[in-house]
């Protein structure tokens, strides 16, 4: 929300690459492709960048090679 309590106008940023960041110190990057009033929005070609810290698990859903 900008300061006057309006969402911001996302018409000009549609269709460009953003780096959107989210609480919890997360960011994504992706192509903003929708938004609404509230200012839910559809991100297209997404990549998460996570924190170290935060992961858990690695698990590969595809085979892996091996590293030489």
């Amino acid at each position: 929300m900008s300061r006057s309590g309006q969402p911001p106008d996302l018409k000009k940023y549609m269709d460009k690459q953003l780096q959107i960041k989210l609480n919890a110190n997360r960011m994504v990057v992706g192509t903003l492709r929708g938004f609404d009033q509230f200012m839910n929005l559809v991100v297209d070609n997404t990549v998460e960048v996570i924190r170290g810290n935060s992961v858990v698990t690695v698990e590969a859903l595809e085979p892996v090679g091996r590293m030489q």
